[in-house]
């Protein structure tokens, strides 16, 4: 009998590693904190309404592919009730470099003309209302809820989730998992920034293929094991680790 095939939406499963312990939770977020000290999305935005078009936008692409599509967008529609009004068939065009642009193009037309229906327009703060929204998931909800409303959520993607299990900071066998562990192992004041920290240091160091454990910041309180070496014959472990979140 054939597998089953993962949906794309589910991340990989992610070799987990020994928890660490709760000093070395502590000291792990502490050396991200030092390294990036003031955090925050890649993804662009005006206000809660763009950012949560922009999050819907994300799913399965880069930020960077939506920061491109976006400024044309949100020109044309700056809040719920102009996207409503455009439409899927006139949100369609601007989005069309996307991945799964004709699906994003509905949810968005149908979650603009919700907020206007039940919400005067207005994104709502609260778990509940968001993921009663088209495209809305646990995930894109948490991302609106600690960005745009400062709420302690963190937002398990695959960078999340590959590295809660690889390093041993919160262990999980689902998204969901991971998210739990998460929220109950970090420090209560780290939580609104951590969500930042981890996708970033995710995206940048702590890398799907070859984690770059040269240039983390946070290697001593791993438990990912071996540690990657610099490349041979360059001089990438000398690299100041201050710009480990900037893409290369």
């Amino acid at each position: 009998m054939a597998k089953t095939p993962r949906k794309p939406s589910q991340p990989a499963p992610a070799r987990a590693a020994k928890p660490l312990s709760a000093a070395e939770v502590r000291h792990f977020i502490a050396a991200l904190a030092r390294a990036n000290p003031q955090p925050r999305t890649e993804l662009h935005y005006r206000d809660p309404f763009t950012l949560l078009v922009a999050v819907v936008l994300s799913a399965q692409t880069t930020d960077a592919a939506v920061n491109r599509a976006t400024p044309a967008l949100f020109a044309a529609a700056a809040d719920a009730a102009a996207m409503a009004a455009l439409g899927a068939d006139g949100i369609a065009p601007f989005i069309r470099s996307i991945g799964l642009w004709q699906s994003k193009a509905r949810h968005i037309a149908e979650l603009a003309r919700l907020l206007v229906e039940r919400h005067g327009g207005k994104v709502p703060g609260e778990r509940a209302a968001l993921e009663a929204l088209p495209g809305v998931g646990r995930k894109t909800a948490n991302v609106v809820l600690n960005v745009a409303f400062g709420q302690p959520t963190m937002a398990v993607d695959t960078h999340i989730f590959r590295l809660g299990n690889r390093t041993g900071l919160a262990p999980g066998k689902t998204p969901r998992a991971v998210e739990e562990a998460l929220l109950k192992r970090l420090p209560p004041e780290t939580l609104r920034d951590a969500h930042h920290w981890l996708i970033l240091h995710g995206r940048y160091v702590c890398k799907a293929r070859k984690p770059e454990c040269w240039r983390c910041a946070a290697a001593p309180f791993c438990h990912f094991s071996p540690k990657t070496k610099p490349p041979a014959g360059s001089a990438a472990g000398k690299t100041a680790w201050k710009g480990a979140y900037h893409a290369t």
